[in-house]
């Protein structure tokens, strides 16, 4: 899959990844209005208000990205109806072309972490078959409980050629209450990020591992470091836009071939109507607003890169 995720970003040149996170105050009045005379102000009217909403702005972006990153939770908290829709989510981007990362940062051990591995990228079998849940081609995983979190993941990966993207350094402000720590002499993410390479190392495409990482656009001395740390590992760069990253602040996360991050961005896309630079789209136009904020997106981090070499 990374070989997949490699050309998708050589076509569309936007290593840019759109975060699919939907909250209720994002979707337009209209389009909430429809989904609640319809459904009812109930889980279900919620949930088809989001994938409507998500529909509307993959329909605008699809042929510019070359992936999306749906996060569960903001699915989850609609029950069994916004599971419903994040499923439905992923198989119309799968129909769009789109690849999908599910931005799930599960995190366990044994059989537990087995399922869910086997429940967003692999097969569970039933009977005498084997049957596809969610079906994302790439999934966050936390790694705090160790190589035994990890290695159903990479099971599952290698059997199915998906991709993983560990949390190595994340982009919230109080990451560094545990990620910062010393640990002779040496913060705990870069031990993580050997961990990661180490992993990668088992699951190689042509030139980069199918296991990648998660580091924060918000802490750019810390993507240049990790880079050299993690040199075949793709980087998912959270935190553009909406937190504060910058295309300049992006350009040590890449490698010299151009290649080796992807950033993502999600209320900064789908939300771009409510910005002030977008505003002239309005409610209406929220698809169109997000459409323009992915183009100055990828503008921004293409002129960063052109400017560094």
């Amino acid at each position: 899959m990374i070989e997949k995720l490699i050309e998708k970003i050589k076509k569309t040149k936007a290593p840019v990844v759109a975060g699919l996170d939907p909250m209720l105050s994002y979707v337009p009045k209209h389009l909430l209005d429809q989904s609640l005379d319809a459904y009812g102000e109930t889980l279900e009217g919620a949930a088809d208000a989001i994938w409507q909403f998500n529909k509307g702005i993959i329909d605008s972006i699809y042929d510019l990205v070359p992936a999306v990153k749906p996060q569960i939770a903001m699915y989850e908290q609609f029950g069994v109806p916004g599971v419903a829709a994040f499923q439905k989510t992923i198989d119309y981007c799968h129909e769009k072309g789109l690849l999908v990362i599910g931005d799930i940062k599960r995190g366990d051990i044994g059989s537990t972490s087995a399922a869910y591995a086997a429940g967003h990228l692999g097969k569970v079998t039933v009977g005498s078959r084997q049957a596809c849940a969610f079906q994302e081609d790439f999934a966050t995983v936390n790694p705090y409980l160790g190589t035994d979190g990890i290695q159903p993941f990479l099971d599952v990966c290698k059997e199915e050629k998906k991709g993983l993207f560990i949390l190595v350094k994340t982009s919230n402000p109080s990451s560094g209450e545990f990620q910062d720590q010393l640990i002779d002499g040496r913060p705990l993410y870069e031990y993580v990020g050997e961990k990661v390479a180490e992993w990668g190392a088992q699951h190689m495409g042509a030139n980069y591992s199918y296991v990648g990482a998660v580091v924060g656009a918000t802490y750019p001395q810390v993507g240049k470091a990790m880079r050299k740390v993690m040199p075949k590992a793709f980087i998912l760069v959270p935190g553009y836009g909406a937190q504060g990253g910058k295309g300049k602040d992006l350009v040590h996360y890449f490698n010299e071939d151009g290649l080796g991050a992807i950033v993502n961005s999600s209320r900064g896309i789908i939300a771009a109507y409510k910005q002030e630079a977008y505003a002239r789209f309005g409610e209406a136009g929220y698809a169109d607003a997000a459409r323009q904020a992915v183009l100055d997106m990828i503008a921004d981090i293409d002129g960063a890169l052109q400017a560094a070499k």
